[in-house]
């Protein structure tokens, strides 16, 4: 039986998805597989560009945005509160961010722009929690405002000052970033002899040590520090169980509506960091659009892993690496990866006819084979297929993962103080 004791105590599988789990070694031969393929498609089609450090190191700015995002729905969504509005609050944090930093600097922008997500977490907090309107509905309604007040608030901000206009900021200051002496141009080197998995691994790394921001590495720091305070102290405890039963948390002295706010203020705050890092990193300005619907790409990384930190930091990654090739060398690349594409579908299809699933297994082989004959008839894919990239792998992957998903089990119901009584 639970006690209020055990509301005291970290855990470590409390609020756990149920069913198998990987193993750290079985993930990390995942991992080396994945790297070995892509290494082994690299050499067939000599698309060196889809393992070196520019394209890792592109691939880890556009991650970070999507990661932030992934890790405020998370958040919000332990706490039993779905985030549909993570693309509004990360619009507030772009305008918010860019408004500060060009007049008081870019920590100041990296705080307002915190504060301006947080804001956005707490309208969706007082409607969800404390008015009980449906979450999704309540989502939909803080990506139109955010939208809505930084269309109309750019022209007051930005117009007539100088490199301003209706829809941009002035340029904000750099916040700076580093490059691991040595090492960065010792990995670079190896990256560029082009030997089988050694160089692209090194690729990989040097793309984590060649001008990284600094609010990379705070970003980065986000995630481990995530799961402690979520699966190792008694705070992330009671705010777990406030999205598994919040009727028993109540019963067990959980201040209920509290951690529901609290998560939510905080998952607009790192909605937020990650609107700031938008418009002070990836650009030095604010410019109306430039979220790019990674609000949703992001709540796409947190469904991909599991609403677990490790998985949704894998899933910004792998979105952040397709939304990569659209800026270096998008059509050659692309083109490369449908052979990996038509590779791991061969691979399922053969574990799925492993696990007698024949007809699942005829249909991925089927489509496994069409991939291949798209990538042996053509030299290169249209401008407009690179573009689409991110957008079909979230869908593609969320479609092959969603049988193993485990959403917290009281997210997104309805709940009243008391209500178990």
């Amino acid at each position: 039986m639970t006690t209020a004791t055990d509301l005291n105590q970290p855990t470590r599988e409390s609020a756990a998805p149920v069913g198998r789990r990987l193993s750290l070694p079985v993930v990390l031969l995942i991992i080396a597989g994945g790297l070995a393929l892509t290494s082994l498609v690299r050499l067939i089609t000599g698309a060196d560009g889809i393992t070196n450090v520019s394209q890792m190191s592109t691939a880890l700015e556009l991650a970070v945005p999507i990661g932030l995002a992934g890790l405020g729905g998370l958040w919000a969504e332990r706490a039993g509160v779905v985030n549909i509005g993570l693309e509004g609050m990360l619009i507030l944090g772009t305008w918010f961010g860019a408004w500060a930093g060009y007049q008081w600097g870019p920590w100041t922008g990296v705080l307002l722009g915190i504060v301006g997500g947080a804001i956005g977490g707490l309208l969706h907090a007082i409607v969800t929690v404390t008015f009980n309107v449906n979450h999704i509905v309540s989502g939909v309604a803080i990506n139109i405002l955010a939208l809505g007040a930084t269309r109309y608030l750019a022209p007051l901000a930005f117009e007539g000052v100088p490199g301003g206009t209706a829809k941009q900021s002035p340029p904000v200051e750099t916040l700076g970033d580093f490059t691991v002496p040595g090492l960065s141009s010792a990995l670079s080197d190896l990256n560029g002899h082009g030997w089988f998995l050694v160089s692209d691994i090194a690729g990989l790394l040097g793309g984590l040590v060649t001008n990284v921001s600094w609010l990379t590495l705070i970003a980065v720091a986000l995630i481990p520090a995530t799961w402690w305070i979520l699966w190792r102290t008694p705070f992330g405890l009671r705010l777990r169980s406030c999205g598994e039963n919040p009727v028993a948390a109540e019963s067990l002295g959980v201040n209920v509506y509290k951690y529901k706010y609290l998560a939510v203020i905080i998952s607009g705050g790192l909605a937020g960091l990650g609107g700031v890092f938008l418009s002070i990193v990836a650009n030095p300005f604010y410019l109306e659009g430039q979220t790019s619907g990674r609000g949703y790409i992001g709540l796409a990384a947190m469904i991909f892993g599991n609403w677990m930190p490790g998985g949704l930091a894998l899933g910004a990654g792998l979105f952040g690496y397709t939304d990569s090739l659209n800026l270096r060398g998008g059509s050659e690349n692309v083109h490369a990866l449908l052979l990996l594409g038509a590779i791991l579908l061969v691979i399922g299809a053969i574990w799925l006819a492993i696990r007698k699933k024949y007809v699942h297994a005829a249909v991925t082989a089927v489509i496994g084979v069409l991939v291949f004959l798209w990538y042996a008839t053509t030299n290169e894919v249209p401008n407009q297929v690179v573009s689409a990239t991110p957008y079909v792998i979230t869908l593609v992957v969320l479609a092959l993962s969603a049988q193993r998903l485990r959403m917290p089990k009281a997210g997104g119901m309805p709940y009243r103080k008391g209500q178990g009584k």
